[in-house]
């Protein structure tokens, strides 16, 4: 009976999860009256939903990307902070994913559902850290739902950028990184690693470093990419896309590479992961995954997206109903993704 009553909290709609107790989605792939968003990447964040409730910091990046009328209203919520909407109490947890990430837990008649987001366990400067929440059934992604996915420390990997810019004193290195989140990271881990020079970001970039700033994360000295020429030996944070642009402003092809945990697949790293592929990922690992599922100790465990499979198969191993939920949209950012 418990369980029967945790599975009829949300229910996959078109539009997205949907909870009949509270009348509201979560992360809504199409415009709806009331929606839960747990980060700003475009695949779980859109615009014109009638009523938005995020935290803040998810708020913010959504108004800096989509402007100032992104939705009817909005309403802030502070992590652990409990609301309630009909029969359903609702409470943000940190997702350690990017800024102001968070995981919905959704109680109903006192059973619980958690809806992760994406998240990892990492440690991150620029994100609150995952917080595991009991729950009747855990929802996960499962990006990296491979045992082959193990990412190496991200400091390691800056490490290796850093040698890359003092062998190549001369050279611009261009770091493709997406502009919400990995780009934010990579600029924290290079000034923890005693990095400080400008970086030189793209304007999407530099609209979502000064949301991180405003919410008390300082990166360090910024420069625009828009900017005629580069200097020598100039470091760019930007985009893929931003690499003509970026060729066109130095004497000599720019060094590239492409952080992602994508990168730890020898085939994606050889096809597009530059002169120097950098394994960092802000998606959770197999080892993330397994842990974080068997702290939570779920009764039941659903997967959103990824790699279904390998989890679903550990999951059973040790006695756990898993299953796959297919929602179609996510896993994917407006600008290549978010990996």
């Amino acid at each position: 009976m418990r369980l029967t009553k945790a599975r009829n909290i949300l229910k996959p709609r078109p539009e997205g999860l949907y909870c009949a107790a509270g009348d509201f989605f979560i992360d809504p792939l199409r415009a709806v009256d009331r929606a839960i968003i747990t980060h700003g990447h475009a695949d779980h964040a859109r615009r014109g939903h009638r009523a938005v409730l995020a935290t803040q910091p998810t708020l913010d990046v959504m108004r800096v990307r989509y402007g100032a009328a992104f939705a009817g209203t909005s309403q802030a919520v502070r992590y652990g902070e409990v609301i309630t909407m009909g029969d359903a109490r609702i409470s943000l947890h940190p997702a350690g994913h990017v800024l102001g990430s968070a995981q919905v837990c959704v109680e109903v008649a006192g059973r619980r559902t958690v809806v992760s987001g994406d998240y990892k366990r990492g440690h991150d400067p620029t994100s609150a850290p995952f917080e595991p929440v009991r729950c009747d059934i855990f929802i996960t992604e499962a990006t990296f739902g491979l045992p082959v996915f193990t990412h190496p420390p991200p400091r390691d990997e800056v490490a290796r950028l850093l040698a890359s810019m003092s062998f190549f004193a001369g050279r611009t290195h261009h770091v493709a990184a997406y502009s919400l989140g990995k780009a934010q990271r990579l600029l924290a881990l290079l000034r923890a690693a005693g990095f400080d020079q400008p970086v030189f970001i793209d304007r999407a970039t530099m609209a979502l470093c000064e949301v991180y700033g405003q919410h008390g994360i300082a990166l360090g000295p910024l420069q625009p990419l828009e900017r005629t020429s580069l200097p020598d030996g100039a470091l760019v944070i930007a985009p893929p896309a931003a690499r003509d642009r970026i060729t066109g402003k130095s004497e000599r092809p720019p060094l590239t590479s492409f952080a992602s945990g994508w990168m730890n697949v020898m085939k994606r790293a050889r096809q597009g992961g530059g002169d120097l592929p950098l394994i960092i990922s802000d998606h959770a690992d197999w080892p993330e995954l397994t842990r974080t599922v068997s702290e939570i100790a779920p009764s039941e465990l659903w997967i959103t997206h990824g790699e279904e499979a390998a989890l679903i198969a550990w999951a059973a191993s040790r006695g756990l109903e898993a299953r796959p939920l297919s929602m179609t949209g996510y896993g994917a950012d407006d600008d290549g993704a978010d990996t």
